[in-house]
């Protein structure tokens, strides 16, 4: 997504200048793990096919190509001890075959999205940069596949703007699903217009997408300019074909996959939204939606300090009427509810103690703790037959026992949230972006998942530096935005 209304006037994008700038322009691999399968995995987020997820995660304000605020993306790779900061590599603009060039502000890696659109086994990263300039259109935004291959992410295609005159910031919002049902993995991409673009899968390396379509939202753009801000996939009527949510200042639209297109379905919650999030919380075999609603301008509302309501999975898709709601008002939530704490601005799911339902984080980052605003704090509640629940639910900041660091001003500690399954034990290990530490440098935290939920036993940290990006005058801000959020 792109995160505008709470980056306030020190979240721009990557780092970098001399040491970095000649990291960044390299695509510097250090320490990949020795020799990626001869087959590789299939896993959507195994970018060098050795069958362990990676995480990929941005610094929007990079210095790269010696250019400022240019952008790059960083890969930590799994392993059977999880990720580290040596175990990476940066991509950017100024990396061998990637399309483009690095460009002031261009913020290469501000939307991150994950599959395998080429059906070769390896997981390619898509990457929105919505604020480059193509041509003489400001801020007319570029949408790039890095493919991944047994080293890794390596080179890139261009997916280019079908509508370039009738919107900007394409690529501001991006999701990966098979929306018409074929097996194959189709790519959708908003921008500030009302029109939504869904590329059909074979793509392929030289020619892009097999196709597409587009898709007219029901957003009101003349009083929501900020068109598509939110974009996810899943099947919620499990038919086999995912659906699509489109979250916007005016709403958010569930439309149902089909082999001809996409056709409305529902309006799932009013009002702006900033994160969405899809997994099956009650394994009934259909995918349930988490909306989170972390702004809140007009009371009365149901929390002050933001809130996320599930919406569950039926047969017509998306049941309004099955809903639950949580925020720091909900009993078994630590914590109290005030205004401007952020709850819901960040959400990552996935089944942290290996039960088989999966489990919700989410992350409030304008959470203040003692004296210090906006330091970030991040909840994991509990899937299970009944679907979510605050019963056990868990609560991490940086004053965790266990946690590396320290609870800071503008730490904004939850900035992105991710959870997935990086050491292959069957349970998901949760990720945790704050772009706003050390002065907007950006840093990342993996908490390991364990059968009694997410622990903060052997958690692992890691800053902007440690993986090559160097604060040169500018904020990196890295850990701005996941790959899977």
């Amino acid at each position: 997504m792109l995160r505008s209304r709470h980056q306030r006037s020190r979240r721009p994008a990557f780092v970098g200048v001399t040491v970095v700038g000649a990291v960044l322009a390299g695509g510097l691999l250090i320490g990949l793990p020795g020799g990626a399968s001869a087959a590789p995995s299939g896993l959507a987020d195994d970018y060098n096919g050795d069958g362990y997820r990676d995480l990929a995660t941005n610094a929007p304000g990079a210095v790269a190509g010696g250019k400022a605020k240019a952008g790059a993306v960083v890969v930590n790779y799994g392993s059977s001890s999880g990720v580290s900061a040596s175990r990476h590599k940066v991509t950017s603009q100024s990396s061998a075959g990637v399309p483009g060039a690095s460009e002031t502000s261009d913020r290469f890696g501000t939307e991150l999205a994950g599959g395998d659109l080429n059906n070769d086994g390896y997981g390619d990263l898509v990457v929105g940069t919505p604020l480059e300039d193509v041509g003489s259109d400001a801020d007319g935004g570029s949408v790039t596949i890095l493919w991944g291959s047994s080293s890794g992410l390596s080179g890139g295609t261009t997916i280019s703007d079908p509508n370039a005159s009738g919107h900007d910031r394409f690529g501001q919002s991006l999701a990966v699903g098979d929306f018409t049902g074929d097996g194959k993995a189709d790519l959708a991409v908003g921008s500030t217009g009302k029109d939504v673009w869904i590329f059909k899968g074979g793509f392929t390396k030289s020619g892009g997408a097999a196709g597409k379509l587009r898709l007219d939202a029901q957003i009101d753009s003349g009083a929501a300019p900020d068109g598509a801000v939110q974009l996810a996939a899943g099947d919620f009527d499990n038919d086999g074909k995912d659906d699509l949510v489109i979250g916007s200042a005016t709403g958010n639209f569930v439309y149902r996959g089909g082999s001809a297109g996409l056709t409305f379905q529902t309006e799932a919650g009013a009002g702006y939204s900033d994160a969405l999030t899809v997994a099956d919380f009650d394994r009934d075999g259909h995918d349930d939606l988490v909306v989170g609603n972390d702004f809140v301008s007009v009371l009365p509302q149901p929390a002050k300090g933001g809130y996320a309501t599930v919406f569950y999975g039926g047969t017509a898709g998306v049941d309004t009427t099955r809903s639950a709601l949580f925020s720091q008002a909900t009993a078994g939530v630590q914590g109290t509810d005030e205004s401007e704490d952020w709850f819901g601005a960040s959400l990552a799911a996935g089944d942290v103690n290996g039960d088989g339902y999966p489990d919700l984080a989410v992350g409030a980052t304008g959470e203040d703790i003692g004296s210090a605003s906006d330091v970030g704090t991040v909840w994991v509640l509990r899937g299970g037959k009944s679907g979510l629940t605050a019963t056990g639910a868990q609560s991490f900041n940086q004053g965790t026992a266990g946690v590396p660091g320290a609870n800071e001003t503008g730490d904004l500690f939850t900035h992105a949230l991710h959870l997935t399954d990086l050491n292959k034990d069957g349970r998901a290990d949760l990720a945790v972006g704050a772009g706003g530490e050390n002065s907007d440098d950006g840093a990342v935290w993996v908490l390991r998942g364990a059968t009694g939920g997410v622990t903060t036993t052997g958690a692992v940290s890691f800053g902007a530096t440690s993986v090559g990006i160097t604060k040169s005058g500018d904020d990196p801000e890295f850990g701005n935005a996941m790959s899977g959020q």
